[in-house]
């Protein structure tokens, strides 16, 4: 299976509170922060929920 590679770029300050829960699932805990998660659709919805905070690269 696939790796995302999620990196936040923007801040979570004045988003909804579902956006932050989110921010929070995923393991970002600020700006330039990086994670890697399976590629899932769990985490694809996660990603849409967030997609204007976060870069999302593909890992091989």
């Amino acid at each position: 299976m696939a790796t995302l590679r999620i990196t936040q770029v923007k801040s979570e300050i004045g988003g909804l509170r579902n956006q932050r829960e989110t921010l929070r699932t995923l393991g970002l805990r600020r700006i330039n922060a990086t994670t890697e998660r399976e590629d899932t659709p769990q985490v694809r919805g996660m990603i849409r929920t967030v997609a204007h905070l976060v870069t999302v690269e593909e890992v091989d």
